[in-house]
């Protein structure tokens, strides 16, 4: 990596791996997604013989893989467009021709994969409905199901479909669905994956339940399950065979997820989170005692249990780039490039929002003294968390000279059922009010300097950036709206599947079947009252935040010549090309400088 680059984008190129998984009956062949070729492409590595290649070659980038459990095949999701919508591919380990995998299973969006000797579990999503096929001793996949509502391979919305689907002997299959109607509060159903027959049903009405994984031990039908049922993410061990269920309280406050067994199923690995920040513990079931595993103080993307017993796990700051990592501190994957510079460091903060909520959320400073001009960057979602981890344009931004603020509004995850449930038929409310008073907060502190206040955020953040300036539109000096929502009602005839049912449900009803909400939520029809120039970065190809109404709210701003400017690119929400991510990011940068006095771009 060239020297002379800026900070920023040195930390764009800087290479990242994700945690890698292994084959069940081939522990040291392993498959993860890396950005060494400059795009996020699927590799494997064999550590007992040294080979080591990249997958897959395809501009839109490929972030799923998955081993056979032998170990002798790879597996990858891949769409052709960006927009999600695709299919599974199966080659040699060590290489060869990629051919569709799966005969009998149409293309669509993946809802998740679960694999065992002699048995795959796939579930599918497309203009039809949700499905789940089942492939047995290859022989072409069944449909075992069908729903008009959400259905997906258990564990596979919280990244575990291979430890959460099928349990280790392949008789039990668990599904979370939204078949009760709401895809926010998904139920479990366990059913007979060979001729898709119900062996037992879990539904928490208005709660969630997450089939987190099996017992790793063949013929124990223990199934580690997250509820709700106390206002926060707790485990439970559901046992299949006799029907129990068994509450675990390791004593921790806030929400604790149970993510993998040690090989003897004796004891659960199991994650903490505490105000957006993680901590791994092992939890010995028959003593009931919880001991830390030492790393230091971050975020944990992923975390497994290797079949020796040793723990892997990827962890990452505000201020340092994401590492994967063994018990030992050791690291698990070497990667080449060079490491990315450091970043200013995460502060965790509480304000109170004026409506009689405490509100939590993460600022970085610049060097020196404030005030400084400020970015309130607004997280996705709108069910997800801003956590103290890597972010190389939280970074960007503090190299120009920002203050940035992240907050975990009303509607956020990590801080119990009721706060993520509070936009239920308010959406695009709650969020402002919770963003407006953070920058309050940090103008009272000495930190924002509101004359040079600046909006922005990807997805969710987008749509709430549009908001704000529609609905504020004195607040602010500028908006970085990433694939955003500007027509509410339009975004929703063009959305998945998945995402409908995830709208359905946030909203209440389809967006015709809420029309006082629409009308006073939908940016557009507020679009004529944005003062503030914005940009936009939009996907062509998006299927969560799509072209089409997006580019709706533009046009409104260029039927009066508001100052603005659109980017457009190739793919769909988000970019998997780092050129294409830097090639975004100077172009915010450019923005923001001719905009909002006392801020250089790097």
């Amino acid at each position: 990596m060239s020297d002379h680059l800026p900070a920023w984008e040195r930390r764009f190129r800087a290479p990242v791996v994700s945690l890698p998984r292994w084959a069940r009956s081939a522990q040291e062949r392993l498959v993860f997604w890396s950005t060494e070729s400059g795009v996020y492409q699927v590799h494997v590595w064999d550590r007992a013989t040294g080979l080591r290649r990249r997958v897959t070659d395809h501009p839109v980038g490929v972030t799923a893989g998955e081993l056979t459990p032998d170990g002798e095949r790879v597996l990858f999701w891949q769409d052709e467009t960006g927009s999600e919508a695709g299919q599974w591919y199966s080659e040699p380990f060590s290489g060869g021709d990629a051919q569709p995998y799966l005969t009998g299973v149409p293309t669509g969006w993946n809802q998740g994969l679960a694999q065992m000797p002699g048995l795959v579990a796939a579930a599918i999503s497309d203009a039809d409905g949700f499905a789940v096929y089942v492939s047995a001793d290859g022989e072409p996949a069944k449909e075992i199901w069908r729903s008009t509502e959400h259905i997906g391979i258990g564990g596979s919305d919280l990244g575990r479909g291979e430890l959460g689907g099928l349990s280790a002997d392949g008789s039990l299959l668990a599904l979370e669905h939204a078949e009760h109607g709401d895809s926010l509060h998904p139920a479990l159903r366990v059913v007979d994956p060979r001729t898709g027959a119900t062996v037992a049903e879990q539904i928490d009405e208005g709660m969630a339940l997450f089939a987190s994984c099996w017992s790793p031990r063949p013929g124990d039908r223990r199934l580690v399950v997250t509820h709700e049922r106390e206002g926060e993410e707790r485990p439970a061990i559901w046992d299949l065979a006799s029907g129990e269920w068994t509450d675990l309280d390791l004593g921790l406050v806030g929400p604790v997820e149970a993510v993998d067994w040690w090989p003897d199923a004796a004891s659960l690995l199991v994650v903490h989170n505490d105000e957006g920040r993680d901590r791994l513990y092992r939890y010995e079931l028959a003593a009931g005692s919880l001991t830390p595993i030492e790393h230091d103080r971050g975020t944990i993307g992923a975390a497994r249990v290797r079949p020796d017993g040793d723990v892997w796990f990827r962890l990452s700051s505000g201020e340092h780039p994401p590492v994967t990592l063994d018990t030992a501190g050791a690291g698990v994957v070497r990667v080449d490039g060079d490491r990315a510079p450091a970043g200013r460091p995460f502060h965790s903060w509480h304000f109170d929002n004026g409506e009689g909520d405490r509100v939590h959320g993460f600022y970085v400073t610049p060097t020196g003294d404030g005030p400084f001009p400020v970015m309130m960057f607004v997280h996705g979602g709108p069910t997800g968390q801003d956590t103290d981890a890597w972010d190389p344009e939280v970074q960007a931004y503090v190299d120009m000279g920002f203050a940035v603020a992240m907050v975990n509004y009303r509607g956020s995850t990590g801080y119990g059922r009721a706060w993520r449930d509070r936009l239920i038929g308010d959406v695009g409310g709650p969020e402002l009010v919770d963003v407006n008073a953070a920058l309050a907060d940090l103008v009272a502190r000495g930190i924002g300097d509101p004359a040079r206040a600046v909006v922005g955020g990807w997805s969710w953040g987008g749509y709430i950036t549009v908001m704000e300036l529609c609905k504020h539109p004195d607040m602010w000096l500028a908006g970085v709206a990433g694939i955003p929502v500007g027509d509410y009602e339009l975004s929703y005839e063009d959305l998945s599947p998945e995402l409908q049912a995830y709208d359905r449900a946030l909203l209440g009803g389809t967006p015709d079947q809420v029309p006082e909400l629409m009308r006073d939520r939908n940016p557009i029809h507020f679009a004529d009252d944005v003062r503030a120039p914005m940009i936009f970065l939009i996907g062509e190809n998006d299927s969560r935040c799509p072209l089409r109404q997006a580019m709706a709210f533009v046009d409104k701003l260029r039927e009066r010549d508001h100052p603005h400017e659109v980017v457009l690119f190739g793919t769909g929400h988000g970019s998997n090309d780092i050129d294409e991510e830097i090639r975004q990011m100077r172009t915010i940068l450019s923005f923001l400088q001719r905009y909002v006095p006392g801020v250089r771009a790097p």
